[in-house]
């Protein structure tokens, strides 16, 4: 593979500065070849906190990190604020917001964004949580409509204000539910003398018959009773029908008034156009061999959530979760260095380290291999795994600090609306919005 233009070594280009893409510049430190990241932030997102920063327990300098910052030490790594939106296999070029690139090797890490399975209505009104400003737009909005809920003069004005929806039980939902019931049961009345605990609702909805579906049926049944003592209402089997931003409705004919849904019910990869829709699977995702090269070329490959490995023990490609991700970016980081010396190239296999989800003050529950335990120490694990993978000493010291604070005070985080959230309004002549079947 030869050089580009302006280098005497091989381009590698990264897209995306999440887990994968930090694994695979990093395995390429100090090595005869150019890294270029970009990414539409210029910093890495924790994403496994956002939901504290969305409920205003963290702050969200303290989840992210410099993707500048990060690599400061290593000399052959630049990187730009950019957003991919067309690969040129033919060319070996991208085309980006800031112009033209051109690789020897691409790694598209790009991860994933929310899937609303075609609901355009529920696109519009449901909140999404997979990015900092994503997150801080949700904070916005659920402190806004706190304020205008004690402004209402009956319980059925402030109704809507007070219900929360989160549609999807995986880590994400479960974690939030949790979060907000803790809102509720610690710090509403304190900060809202005005309102009651009861008045509050928080529901949790999933179309899978357990919560946490993808974890044991032990921690699953653990995480439900977990959420239930808490006064989570917990709905399983059932399925969103549509959302207006008024009302969400379910098949069946339930429905609850909300202005607060929060949708996580599932995930799409984010690929930029150029790729023949042939190699894109179900999910969005882009099916790739055993080393993570995308099907049918030689230098491009595909990591994480965005990549779709289809085996005999994988038929529908490994879960969307950090370690995957970072796994698979330190073996294709090995590879390409393979490949440029003319070696042979290492087939990828992951390597499952386990599962875990919080719940709320010491509760948690955790899957690690065989061994299977929730409550007080599953917590203090998921705290000790999570505070240990965020980037940047600061951050740790911040994190730990506002946790330790949050423990002792039952009141954690200062719940500021720093600005306010303000939802588009429909198009006029928008078309007529499909149901999500």
């Amino acid at each position: 593979m030869k050089a580009t233009e302006t280098s005497r070594f091989p381009q590698v280009v990264i897209i995306g500065g999440g887990f994968g893409g930090l694994e695979v510049a990093k395995a390429l430190a100090d090595q005869p070849v150019d890294v270029l990241m970009l990414d539409k932030h210029n910093y890495h997102t924790f994403q496994p906190l956002l939901y504290q920063v969305a409920t205003g327990s963290l702050e969200a300098g303290s989840i992210a990190f410099s993707l500048r910052k990060n690599f400061d030490d290593q000399k052959n790594f630049r990187f730009r604020v950019a957003e991919a939106t067309q690969i040129n296999p033919e060319k070996n070029t991208i085309d980006t917001t800031i112009g033209e690139i051109a690789y020897d090797y691409l790694v598209i890490a790009s991860g994933s964004t929310t899937n609303f399975f075609g609901n355009k209505d529920i696109e519009h009104h449901a909140m999404p949580m997979k990015s900092i400003p994503e997150a801080l737009d949700l904070r916005y909005m659920l402190l806004q409509h706190l304020e205008e809920a004690v402004l209402k003069a009956t319980k059925e004005e402030r109704e809507p204000y007070l219900n929360f929806v989160l549609v999807g039980a995986g880590p994400t939902g479960v974690e939030l539910a949790g979060a907000l019931a803790e809102l509720r049961n610690n710090i509403l009345t304190k900060d809202y003398p005005e309102l009651k605990k009861d008045e509050m609702k928080v529901y949790l909805v999933d179309f899978m018959p357990r919560v946490l579906s993808a974890m044991s049926e032990q921690a699953s049944a653990a995480a439900k009773d977990f959420l239930t003592k808490m006064g989570v209402e917990v709905l399983v089997n059932v399925k969103v029908d549509n959302y207006d931003g008024e009302t969400i409705t379910f098949e069946g004919g339930k429905s609850v008034r909300t202005k607060n849904v929060i949708w996580s019910a599932g995930v799409m990869g984010s690929v930029p156009e150029g790729l023949d829709k042939d190699i894109i699977m179900r999910g969005n995702r882009v099916k790739t061999d055993n080393i993570c090269r995308v099907e049918g070329f030689e230098n491009i490959f595909a990591i994480g959530d965005v990549a779709a490995m289809i085996t005999n023990d994988t038929p529908k490609g490994h879960p969307g979760v950090a370690q995957v991700a970072i796994q698979m970016g330190k073996t294709t980081g090995k590879n390409i260095l393979h490949l440029i010396k003319g070696e042979t190239t290492e087939s990828f296999k992951y390597f499952d380290k386990g599962s875990l989800a919080t719940i709320g003050r010491n509760k948690a529950v955790a899957d690690l291999g065989k061994i299977k335990f929730q409550g007080f120490f599953a917590w203090v694990v998921w705290m000790f795994v999570h505070l240990i993978s965020l980037l940047g000493f600061r951050n740790k010291v911040v994190v730990f600090i506002n946790w330790v604070g949050s423990y002792i005070s039952y009141n954690g985080g200062s719940r500021l609306i720093i600005r306010r959230f303000v939802k588009e309004a429909v198009p006029q002549d928008a078309e007529p919005l499909p149901n999500s079947d």
